[in-house]
């Protein structure tokens, strides 16, 4: 079997005392590739380090978290920037932008600086030429909004965490270039994602744990883990009615196809 994790934040305090068994476990079970999405100026050690450590699977990317959008933002931004425009030899390579967006669940405070900060954002993700992966949470419209009006042939990526409506899907299809990421929501029995996924072609879809976040069932509570790919993936292939390998295929194609990685 071969999986790729779209999106794990695999650098998290909640994995210090076990990071690379966590690495290694998910390894054995088919989990090859880990995309590791960043949050702001203080994660950015932690996930270059993993990167280091497991240059053949781990994959970071660059970007600032809509919740640590602030009053000082502008000085993350600056820090994004730095990192993406870094050219010398010993520059790490980054696989996108993200994880970037807006969030309306924890705090409306900053919404003006969110959206700036967002736009900025996928204004670097053309520049150098890379891919965004987006946060929506509690603001599907409001990111589709400005990603609709910033598109160009230039422009793909991810919906991060989709667990939106089959029109909130053919939306993001109309774009021309974006996946929906699917995850642990997927299991939960009052979600009604699965009756989504089944109305979705599988080339518009990437599996994804979001890790140590929104464990699938049965860990549903717990750490999430990117191994638990698998109890993603096993949904899918019930809902689609196809073999779990053919999931971990296609779905590992359109990863890297996002990626710029195929």
């Amino acid at each position: 079997m071969n999986f790729t994790d779209t999106h794990t934040h695999l650098y998290a305090e909640e994995f210090d005392a076990d990071r690379e068994d966590v690495v290694k476990d998910a390894i054995s079970k088919g989990v090859e590739k880990f995309f590791l999405p960043n949050i702001d100026s203080n994660s950015i050690p932690g996930m270059l380090q993993l990167t280091k450590l497991f240059p053949l699977n781990c994959f970071p990317m660059m970007g600032l978290h809509p919740c640590s959008v602030n009053e000082r933002y502008g000085e993350e931004l600056s820090v994004v920037e730095y990192w993406l425009g870094k050219k010398n030899a010993d520059a790490p390579k980054f696989y996108a932008v993200g994880e970037i967006g807006i969030d309306l669940y924890w705090d409306k405070t900053f919404f003006v600086q969110q959206k700036h900060a967002f736009r900025k954002q996928i204004e670097l993700a053309i520049k150098y030429n890379l891919p965004i992966v987006i946060h929506t949470r509690s603001s599907f419209e409001e990111t589709f909004e400005i990603v609709s009006e910033m598109n160009s042939e230039k422009l793909n990526g991810i919906f991060h965490c989709f667990s939106g409506s089959i029109s909130d899907a053919e939306r993001i299809i109309s774009l021309g270039g974006f996946k929906m990421g699917i995850g642990g929501v997927l299991t939960f029995k009052n979600s009604g994602l699965d009756k989504v996924v089944k109305e979705i072609d599988m080339k518009h879809l990437v599996l994804e744990t979001d890790s140590p976040y929104l464990a699938p069932v049965p860990y549903r509570g717990k750490r999430n883990e990117s191994s638990y790919i698998i109890d993603i993936a096993q949904k899918i292939s019930e809902i689609k009615e196809m073999d779990i390998n053919e999931v971990g295929r296609v779905t590992t194609a359109n990863a890297l196809e996002v990626f710029g990685m195929n």
